[in-house]
């Protein structure tokens, strides 16, 4: 799952939710530092996508994406699941995701002087870029696809694959609503 997944499933605490968006912005020594709700929000993230990645309908999922592209199918997944999560936010979610979306955000703030100065920095690149609520759009996810792209080890154009999300979108977005309400009730075993 990507950010607007570990967000939406976190604890209501602001140190729990950014410790569950660290592990995709921190190295594990840099998180190694860090403790008490940061950790357990780092603890969560890292059984979230053990979960995610060995689940059969995620699997099913990243199947149906096409060569190139498959090879990426997990990160691609990850941001495609987002995209329904967004788009079908009212089902997952009581509070409005712009308002989510806000509280997370402002949190970021609040907890500055207790975050690594690289954590920091990438927390106001994901606020100033709106890319928590833009994945709502095919736009946003290909902005998220390109960016994620670019950070790869092996560049590559990633927001193209979007294109996949267009031809497989009805059957990916069942395989998420079947495969989300289980991760839900296996993070809701986690506390």
């Amino acid at each position: 799952m990507n950010w607007l997944a570990h967000l939406v499933l976190s604890e209501p605490s602001p140190a729990f939710r950014i410790g569950n968006l660290l592990p995709d912005i921190l190295s594990a020594l840099e998180m190694g530092a860090l403790g008490g709700e940061f950790r357990r929000g780092i603890d969560c993230h890292r059984a979230i996508d053990r979960f995610t990645d060995a689940h059969p309908v995620v699997r099913r999922s990243i199947r149906r994406i096409e060569p190139p592209f498959r090879r990426y199918g997990g990160i691609l997944i990850d941001v495609f699941y987002d995209h329904y999560l967004a788009c079908g936010w009212s089902d997952y979610c009581e509070i409005p995701l712009p308002e989510f979306v806000g509280a997370v955000q402002a949190s970021f703030e609040a907890q500055r002087g207790a975050l690594p100065l690289l954590a920091y920095a990438r927390l106001q690149q994901i606020k100033a870029g709106g890319w928590l609520a833009s994945y709502q759009e095919l736009g946003g996810v290909r902005r998220a696809l390109e960016g994620i792209g670019a950070r790869l080890r092996r560049p590559c154009e990633l927001g193209r694959a979007t294109a996949q999300l267009e031809i497989h979108y009805e059957a990916l977005r069942q395989d998420f609503r079947e495969f989300f309400p289980e991760l839900r009730a296996y993070v809701a075993t986690l506390s």
